[in-house]
């Protein structure tokens, strides 16, 4: 009698054990029972039937990576480059993800790329190169109206690189480094425009002075000669340490004399301005 009921024992243990099944956390299970999908199993602790239900597939509902090799992509400008891209997706549907695709991972691969290259074409290399944000949405958008129908959602998309040919790589660094040197001449053009105004108005005003002075006191006048034949000294002595330079001598007296007409005549014409605007009162 003890040995029927160690066999039954036995039985229903190997039953027991036969029948259970674990399923880790982030995964689900596709049970099929007599050759036909029966049920979905969650994660934790479950029970099939020995010997008429089996597990056909297990897989992770959790984000996964699908890395693009570098793909030959050919822009609206015609120009050969190279993508390589990262995807993230994850399966929302086990169940077709299963039975509405024999080979999950290549065809997201072979979708992907074919998408790819469709969107590349229709922008040219600068629109590649400035809108990848609008790019990889509208990569997502399409990938996502093919792969619902597979149980799979497509979260993010990346193009990691752009590799152009090297003619065009050396093309684009030639006109930028053009384009850097048409920049620093504007800039030195502005500033050297900038100068002659600051330089001019400095002389103005200087002349300004200089008159008011003269008109209050006539004794500046030999002092005004004495600042002149100075600067001419000075320019001289700076002419004299290159070696290859030209001195011309020229005679300080007459030159401040020049200067000094040149004084007066604008004194005199700004106080022909106030008599008029006297008169005018």
């Amino acid at each position: 009698m003890e040995t029927p009921i160690i066999f039954i024992v036995l039985v229903l243990i190997g039953y027991a054990l036969g029948s259970a099944k674990l399923i880790n956390q982030g995964n689900e299970a596709l049970v099929e029972r007599l050759g036909q999908y029966h049920r979905k199993l969650k994660p934790g602790l479950n029970f099939i039937v020995p010997l008429v239900d089996k597990i056909v597939m297990e897989d992770t509902t959790r984000e996964q990576i699908l890395d693009i090799k570098p793909q030959k992509v050919i822009t609206q400008d015609n120009i050969d480059v190279e993508v390589d891209a990262v995807v993230y997706w994850r399966i929302r549907d086990i169940e077709r993800s299963f039975y509405a695709i024999e080979d999950l991972q290549g065809a997201l691969t072979q979708v992907t790329t074919t998408t790819l290259r469709e969107i590349i074409a229709q922008h040219t290399l600068e629109q590649t190169n400035a809108s990848r944000t609008d790019m990889h949405s509208a990569i997502i958008v399409q990938l996502n109206e093919i792969t619902g129908d597979w149980g799979v959602e497509i979260l993010r998309l990346d193009l990691q690189r752009i590799t152009l040919p090297e003619s065009v790589r050396k093309s684009r660094e030639e006109q930028q480094a053009a384009e850097i040197k048409k920049r620093a001449l504007i800039t030195e053009a502005e500033g050297e425009k900038e100068a002659a105004i600051k330089k001019a108005e400095g002389t103005m005003a200087s002349v300004q002075i200089i008159s008011q002075a003269l008109r209050s006191n006539p004794d500046s006048r030999d002092i005004l000669r004495y600042l002149v034949a100075q600067d001419y000294v000075d320019a001289s002595q700076k002419l004299g340490e290159s070696s290859n330079a030209k001195i011309v001598f020229v005679d300080p007296a007459n030159s401040s004399e020049m200067f000094q007409e040149l004084i007066a005549e604008s004194v005199n014409n700004e106080g022909n301005g106030k008599k008029t605007e006297n008169g005018n009162t």
